[in-house]
């Protein structure tokens, strides 16, 4: 399989930006992204959610556009804006039609650099962000997540929630979020991409033009992942109709050799309707409506978790269901069917994925910021078909280790302790 490229640039500013592009010239769009290398993780237990309540703040005026104005200029173009901030990076992009470049990258920059984080905006902000955690705890499929990292990782912010705590988020000043983005948003933690109809150098033009002169002098320093994950079981009780359930253990990081064994393992074990997890307990058994795998690496880390939602009486059927599955794609290997199977169909995820030029933005930010080099798709593809029956099962042997098993639990009481001794694999 060869597949169609786009051609791939890659420059620095002169203030030592990373600008990387893809130029697509069949599509009619560009998306662009500033991408910083910072998140949750690079906070402090004091100011945990000040990332993500920077994010929100940049949108809300500037020198020279109120907030109304933002969205006023984006829409009138037909475009699209929007951030978001995770545990490792914060990113801020646009998506517009290719002759709009300008216009959007005039938008965007001036979020970056002229923001003025007003203070009557910032309170309003902070009311918006206090409903959006409650918002949260009311979709427990989304709540199990920051019950689960908060056990991988207790005591270190890659374990605090992204979006914080509301104690936290009370006490977040503007001096304090200026203080922050003086010290992590710096030009060499910046990436700036685009993907889509886009010329290299045009773009570069303009980044000199708006990007030039930003400068910061602040000393962001990460707190590394240094203690092992350990065994535990975590429940929060809360009046729900179903048991929501996340099971994590040691993942891969971003830049593992071994990762696209990884990758296959997610889809055979619970990566789509297709997968053991989803047939065995959803079609045969029918007592989940949700239940899938995912796979999330980081720089220094990674989970392996599997997610299921389901009745409080047939919670522990559903654990040893997939406490049964792991065990099986450990002490067995997969056969080239059902591998080749899921490489076609981890090949055509990733290509679908990839048509749109948001996609291809992010795709060429994110090996920038994690690998610092670029992956061709059909790089990408080779190492999809190296990929063996035996590596499945070394792989699963590798991260299935029941000393590494987390288990969060939220919903209402279950009938029986949920013990270590269920995650034995």
């Amino acid at each position: 399989m060869v597949l169609r490229e786009g051609k791939y640039q890659k420059d620095i500013l002169t203030n030592g930006i990373r600008v990387v592009t893809e130029n697509i010239p069949y599509l009619r769009s560009v998306s662009l992204g500033v991408w910083i290398n910072t998140g949750s993780r690079d906070e402090e237990d004091h100011n945990n959610g000040i990332s993500h309540f920077l994010e929100h703040l940049a949108f809300k005026g500037t020198n020279k556009r109120t907030s109304r104005q933002i969205a006023f200029e984006i829409d009138s173009i037909g475009g699209y804006i929007d951030a978001f901030t995770s545990r490792e990076y914060t990113c801020y992009s646009v998506k517009v039609l290719d002759e709009h470049l300008p216009i959007a990258l005039d938008i965007l920059s001036d979020i970056i650099l002229n923001s003025t984080f007003n203070s009557n905006e910032i309170e309003k902000e902070r009311n918006v962000i206090l409903e959006e955690i409650k918002m949260i705890e009311d979709m427990p499929s989304d709540y199990i997540y920051d019950l689960l990292y908060k056990a991988l990782w207790p005591g270190h912010p890659f374990g605090q929630p992204i979006q914080g705590e509301p104690d936290t988020i009370n006490k977040i000043t503007r001096d304090d979020i200026l203080t922050h983005l003086d010290r992590h948003y710096l030009p060499e933690k910046i990436v700036i991409a685009s993907g889509g109809n886009v010329s290299h150098k045009k773009l570069m033009r303009l980044l000199e033009k708006y990007f030039k002169s930003y400068r910061r002098d602040g000393n962001s320093t990460r707190k590394p992942i240094i203690s092992e994950i350990t065994q535990k079981v975590v429940f929060k009780e809360k009046n729900l109709e179903q048991v929501h359930l996340c099971l994590g253990t040691k993942g891969l990081t971003n830049n593992d050799s071994e990762r696209f064994k990884s990758y296959l393992l997610n889809t055979i074990l619970g990566g789509s309707m297709s997968s053991r997890l989803f047939q065995k307990i959803r079609e045969e058994k029918g007592l989940a409506y949700s239940i899938y795998s995912f796979n999330s690496p980081y720089v220094d880390t990674g989970i392996f978790g599997i997610y299921a939602g389901t009745g409080p009486e047939n919670f522990f059927t559903v654990l040893e269901l997939i406490m049964d599955e792991i065990r099986l794609i450990k002490n067995e290997k997969v056969n080239e069917t059902e591998l080749q199977k899921s490489k076609d169909q981890l090949k055509g995820i990733m290509m679908l994925a990839l048509e749109s030029s948001i996609s291809r933005m992010s795709q060429i930010a994110k090996q920038e910021l994690y690998l610092g080099k670029h992956f061709t798709l059909n790089e990408i593809v080779s190492e999809i078909e190296k990929v063996t029956p035996q590596g499945v099962q070394d792989i699963a042997n590798t991260l299935f280790d029941s000393k590494f098993f987390n288990l969060a639990v939220t919903g209402p009481l279950v009938e029986k302790e949920i013990s270590l001794d269920m995650l034995k694999c």
